[in-house]
């Protein structure tokens, strides 16, 4: 937030697409840190900005002479003397209690107002913009699934496991809108466990390897070897799934052998199933909103 007033100190009426230019500059954001995602797929950086502005706004830092744009006020350059180092949104509220301060109170709720100063123990996260902590706690919450999925699938039956990844391409579109998948037949796959129909007629088809090993039991070269011949006179490209991961040399082969080999390991196949909402169901729904600018212009 300081390097935003910093920016701002200059009394000019700035833009947010400027103003994010300029506090990455005044920073010194390198073109790598400005490419940081966050699990939404928006830029971090403009995002923080965003919500410093908001914030600054919601205190008297900062004001709105008119729409989306931004000017510093006298409480924004007394934060700039008092916090020259960076301050954070505790540091800032604390000054709420101060009669002389010209900061304004700003409470997001009436529950955080009745349960009073955040507590040492949350400091970790005070850092971060209420998105990112939200963004946070669902990453959290998707490790503890994904773990729970890979041992869901690791104690089901082979072909339990085979239906399910055919389920799982099925949803990511392959198959398009009138194909089809279908798992092998058991005693006698031939070292395919799932085919996938790409149109009506089968022309166009995706062969399916799936092996349900537990996490210790690594899938190795020979077992991609044993795929691929199995593909040939079939295809020239191919998926093998597993629930554990591949060793080092499996993965080299798989990036040598003239047939198209995709590898889905069990991180990456739990991240897809709960992408794509195979074996796992929405829970809740929170929506976030923002201030519609065309209602107020």
């Amino acid at each position: 937030m300081i390097p935003l007033l910093t920016v701002m100190n200059d009394g000019v009426v700035r833009g947010r697409r400027e103003l994010n230019v300029a506090t990455a500059d005044l920073v010194g954001l390198t073109e790598e840190q400005r490419k940081v995602t966050m699990s939404s797929g928006q830029l971090l950086y403009p995002n923080r900005i965003g919500w410093g502005l908001s914030y600054l706004t919601n205190v008297g830092a900062l004001e709105r002479p008119r729409r989306g744009q931004y000017q510093i006020t006298d409480a924004g350059r007394q934060l700039i003397e008092l916090f020259p180092n960076g301050a954070r949104e505790r540091d800032i509220k604390a000054l709420e209690v101060d009669p002389d301060s010209p900061i304004r109170e700003y409470v997001p709720t009436t529950r955080a107002k009745r349960e009073g100063p955040m507590p040492a123990a949350a400091s970790d996260e005070s850092s971060l913009t209420p998105i990112e902590q939200v963004q946070s706690g669902i990453e959290r919450i998707h490790d503890e699934i994904a773990a729970e999925l890979l041992a869901r699938l690791q104690g089901k039956e082979p072909g339990f496991f085979e239906q399910a990844v055919v389920d799982l391409l099925l949803a990511m579109g392959y198959g398009g809108t009138t194909g089809t998948g279908n798992v092998t037949q058991l005693s006698n796959d031939g070292g395919i466990d799932g085919v996938i129909d790409q149109d009506i007629l089968g022309l166009n088809r995706v062969y399916i390897q799936a092996k349900r090993y537990q996490d210790g039991n690594t899938v190795g070269r020979p077992d991609l070897q044993a795929f691929v011949g199995a593909l040939s006179g079939k295809a020239d490209s191919g998926v093998f799934i597993t629930t554990s991961r591949f060793s080092d040399g499996a993965r080299a082969y798989a990036e040598n052998v003239p047939t198209r080999i995709i590898l889905i390991d069990g991180k990456r196949l739990t991240s897809l199933m709960i992408r794509y909402g195979v074996g796992v169901q929405v829970k809740e729904t929170y929506k976030v909103v923002e201030i519609d600018e065309d209602f107020f212009a």
